[in-house]
């Protein structure tokens, strides 16, 4: 009896040739495992019937839009993690959340297989395969680009062409995107030259800042332990209010990302990014964050920032790290809440004014007139000792100077 391996199935190119191929080097019948993290209706639109015309004997399509940004985007969010200084992980969070869903379907259908379509030089395939170690670690992992013969994507439209396959990609613009309600990346083709700007016509989510409205906008974003609850002091859910705010974003030109950035497997490459919710979430929280935090607990958030990113993006999501993390994440947030008003402007995310009621900003004590608080005498004895070090390194030196001299 031939094995049952669970796909996990975009419809893409890379997907659409995998089917035949692993039914005809794997002698298996393939169930196709489709997430809907907010990639839009045309991506989704007539997949089953599509992975089916295939091969397969069938193509389950889950709704985890909200999974994705309650127990992914969001903690990350939290976590101020961003990855090589502009990347705001949009593939990375939705990879883990995908693949754990693969996972349960493959438990209830029995499956003794895991596939998927990443190819040997990217990152993707960690992540998928971090997650299938942590969560299905007994499941055999079929990987076919580390396999087959195809040495490129021309190779693949060829393939599917024979099968008579319908795929989007074509041999002229074979850009590879990805999209999720987070964001949208682009890469391949003609971005694989660093030095050519990407083409107008690449752009999906955002209008370009030149030909943005003329006339800024002005939103307020509400928080309530550093988790994004409004829009304009109106209450939404996770999806809508991401929904809306790429929707918003997106018209004024915010959110665009052309980075050049470390690959995990060592190489170098290029993406370009659309994250306008994002974008203007992680502006607004920051924000927030800077007046309700204490310098110390500042510090030790941008410290951790990067390491949170790296795990994100090397796939260590299902990890004690991970965890340890995120608790001491949550402390912090534990009073990020109040509201950040910003103006959307060509491009730009403009912070106008923050208010929450847990502020560290006293203006009793930041004043510039007279206070009845402050005593300014007593800085004198606070700057002796803050600097007794310093003058102490001073002193020894000159001390040591003399006695060179004298000598």
């Amino acid at each position: 009896m031939s094995r049952l391996v669970v796909l996990a199935y975009s419809g893409g190119l890379d997907t659409s040739a995998i089917v035949p191929w692993l039914k005809e080097h794997y002698d298996a019948q393939v169930l196709c495992y489709a997430a809907d993290v907010g990639q839009g209706e045309g991506e989704l639109r007539g997949l089953e019937e599509k992975a089916v015309r295939s091969g397969a004997i069938g193509c389950v399509v889950e709704d985890l839009k909200e999974r994705f940004i309650t127990g992914f985007v969001f903690p990350t969010l939290k976590a101020g993690a961003v990855y090589a200084r502009n990347y705001l992980l949009g593939t990375a969070m939705a990879r883990p959340a995908i693949a754990e869903g693969q996972v349960a379907v493959a438990r209830e259908a029995g499956a003794t297989a895991l596939a998927h379509g990443c190819t040997g030089k990217g990152n993707d395939q960690v992540r998928f395969e971090l997650t299938y170690a942590a969560l299905a670690p007994d499941l055999e992992v079929i990987a076919p680009w580390r396999e087959w013969s195809f040495r490129g994507r021309a190779d693949l439209i060829a393939y599917l062409e024979e099968k008579g396959i319908p795929v989007a990609a074509t041999a002229e613009k074979p850009y590879s995107r990805d999209r999720n309600l987070w964001h949208c990346s682009h890469e391949g083709g003609i971005l694989e030259d660093p030095a050519v700007p990407p083409p107008d016509d690449l752009f999906l989510l955002t209008r370009n800042p030149a030909d943005a409205p003329d006339t800024p906008e002005e939103v307020v974003i509400g928080f309530e332990q550093g988790t994004p609850v409004s829009l304009d002091n109106v209450p939404l859910g996770p999806v809508e209010l991401v929904t809306r705010l790429n929707a918003l974003a997106g018209e004024h030109g915010v959110g665009r990302a052309d980075v050049v950035e470390d690959r995990l497997v060592g190489m170098k490459s290029r993406g370009v990014y659309e994250t306008p919710a994002g974008t203007v979430l992680r502006v607004a929280h920051r924000e927030l964050e800077q007046l309700v935090l204490d310098r110390r607990t500042l510090n030790l958030k941008d410290q951790l920032a990067p390491r949170y990113a790296d795990l994100v993006y090397e796939g260590r999501w299902w990890s004690t790290e991970r965890e340890a993390l995120d608790a001491l994440v949550e402390v912090t947030q534990t009073r990020v809440t109040g509201s950040v008003r910003v103006r959307l402007f060509k491009g730009s995310v403009t912070v106008l004014s923050r208010e929450s009621p847990f502020s560290l900003y006293s203006e009793d004590y930041a004043t510039f007139d007279a206070d009845q608080v402050y005593r300014q005498a007593d800085a004198a004895g606070f700057i002796r000792l803050f600097g007794l070090p310093i003058k102490i390194e001073a002193q020894t030196k000159a001390q040591a100077a003399i006695e060179h001299r004298s000598r």
